[in-house]
């Protein structure tokens, strides 16, 4: 049996819990046909249980069993990765950790196993993680019979990103909000006094080690944002009052000086070079670009020495959303700073973003913003911002006819804090919707799906994804044409169904598909593949 798999779209930048999924089910080549995925109709009986589905497959009728001990061959000049060994050893524990020793002897007492196994080629030694790696990959399953003694199973991708994604899943971690600030920064120790507790942070050494473990499961995209410190700590010069802490106060100096330390990753005393940037031109009328400030701020990097080293990623995701500026307009001095500059809070709001996506691209960061940014000065920012959507639809339509890439969150669909969004509607939102031109849908770089945790906590948040942002995955993996197309309680429903079982049956907490409200309880008794 065959399993070749199209390149899917990037699946870029930010989410608080972002996880996509690729499984794979092994079938045997016993008389195998094509199957093309608008094929796919019928009762349950007929469908070939993947998720999400290949570009296309073959499958035949048998079932295959694997072996508890499987091995791994490489092949290829990237075979060697040791990203590629740690996924195979990580995701075969997963698999088998239900095996015993005496039910394996049991097993072997009876017949040989038809996988012993596993052959992963890799034509590419370049490990490097950024937007548009080559992330396709192709599956062949044999079993060993009369006509064949191959009796394993191969993965070959021209990136070691695409023969892992092969195995295994993604997570994107987003480190700071505005709820807390957990990280280490050096230049700036008291930042992570902003911490819940001073149990519940990270030290630079925490961030390496996580990226490193997220990098070898092949991907990981960080997300950082600074805003107020909630507990009073850490530095309240950054606040234009004790009782007015959003945003940042835009008039002084050390907004900025605190903002250019988290941003450069150079030696602290070189921040120093920064502090007295023109905003533009030369005339009187400028402004000294001396300070930032706003509500919603996310970076993607940290301003000490090699923490570019720990965050080696193309995109800065610069925020900007939910910017409420009465703050600004009710202090006084805040207040006055705006009328000596002739600038309304809106005015600053732009002037930050704009400042701040200077400062990135000046580091060769692609900026990032949220939606809020190009719905209200479209034609400031630069063209290179890649327009992260989330308010409602229509966003990335009006984005890419202006020449700007963007970044599918409809937050009606695929904000999973949303309780109540069954698996179907996040399944049919389309990315693409009313961009027909073929040049233009490739200035839509995927989709995310954003897990908000003011409700959740490890208690609850593995039910609130799963099983729906999977269903998210399969629209951005699979063929567009196909999966718009048939009934999808027939074609979808039961594989989402089998797949969540199959979560549950590896230890992860999935809710029940159709559930009313996500992450909630059966209704009652039932089968695991008909809830």
């Amino acid at each position: 049996m065959a399993f070749d798999f199209a390149k899917p779209n990037p699946k870029p930048l930010r989410a608080l819990i972002y996880i996509y999924t690729v499984f794979l089910s092994i079938f045997s080549l016993v008389e195998s046909r094509t199957l093309g995925l608008d094929s796919i109709s019928g009762p349950k009986d007929s469908l070939v249980y993947l998720w999400p589905l290949p570009s296309e497959f073959t499958y035949g009728n048998d079932t295959l069993a694997v072996d508890p001990d499987l091995s791994l061959a490489v092949g290829g000049i990237g075979g060697g990765s040791a990203i590629v060994s740690a996924a195979f050893e990580r995701y075969k524990a997963i698999i088998f950790k239900q095996s015993s020793w005496s039910s394996k002897s049991r097993l072997r007492a009876k017949s040989a196993y038809d996988i012993n196994k596993i052959r992963i080629i890799v034509h590419s030694d370049n490990e490097e993680l950024q937007l548009g790696v080559d992330e396709s990959y192709s599956l062949m399953v044999s079993r060993s019979n009369d006509r064949s003694i191959i009796g394993e199973a191969t993965i070959e991708g021209n990136t070691v990103f695409g023969a892992v994604r092969g195995l295994e899943n993604v997570l994107h971690w987003h480190i700071i909000d505005e709820e807390s600030f957990p990280l280490e920064v050096p230049t700036y120790p008291n930042l992570w006094k902003g911490a819940y507790t001073k149990w519940e942070r990270y030290t630079t050494e925490d961030a390496y080690e996580i990226v490193n473990v997220l990098h070898s499961m092949s991907s990981c995209c960080q997300i950082v944002k600074l805003c107020q410190d909630e507990r009073g700590a850490g530095y309240p010069d950054l606040w234009p009052s004790p009782s007015c802490r959003e945003p940042l106060d835009v008039s002084k100096n050390f907004t900025f000086d605190v903002i250019a330390g988290i941003l450069t990753d150079a030696e602290p005393c070189s921040l120093c070079i920064l502090s007295n940037v023109r905003y533009a031109g030369g005339t009187s009328q400028d402004l000294t670009y001396k300070s930032f400030s706003c509500k919603k701020i996310t970076f993607c990097v940290l301003g000490l020495r090699n923490m570019r080293k720990i965050f080696p990623f193309e995109f800065f995701h610069l925020g900007g959303d939910e910017v409420h500026t009465d703050c600004w307009t009710s202090t006084p001095h805040v207040k006055q700073w705006l009328q000596d500059h002739n600038m309304t809070a809106k005015d600053a709001y732009q002037y930050f973003v704009l400042r701040a996506q200077e400062i990135a691209i000046s580091k060769n960061w692609t900026p990032v913003n949220w939606e809020e940014t190009f719905n209200t000065f479209p034609t400031k920012l630069n063209p290179r911002t890649v327009v992260h959507n989330w308010l409602g639809g229509g966003v990335c339509q009006q984005a890419v006819a202006k020449g700007f890439r963007c970044i599918f969150s409809n937050q009606g669909f695929w904000y999973l804090d949303h309780l109540d969004v069954p698996w179907n509607e996040v399944y049919d939102a389309e990315p693409l919707k009313g961009i027909n031109d073929i040049s233009a849908q490739q200035l839509v770089l995927g989709g995310e799906v954003c897990m908000w945790a003011e409700t959740a906590d490890p208690s609850n948040v593995l039910q609130t994804i799963w099983p729906r942002a999977a269903a998210a995955a399969e629209r951005l993996w699979s063929k567009r044409e196909a999966l718009s197309s048939g009934n999808i309680t027939i074609t979808v429903l039961p594989r989402l169904q089998y797949f969540r079982c199959l979560l549950t049956r590896r230890g992860v907490p999935a809710a029940p598909v159709t559930n009313r409200y996500a992450r909630m309880a059966p209704p009652g008794t039932g089968s695991c593949y008909e809830q």
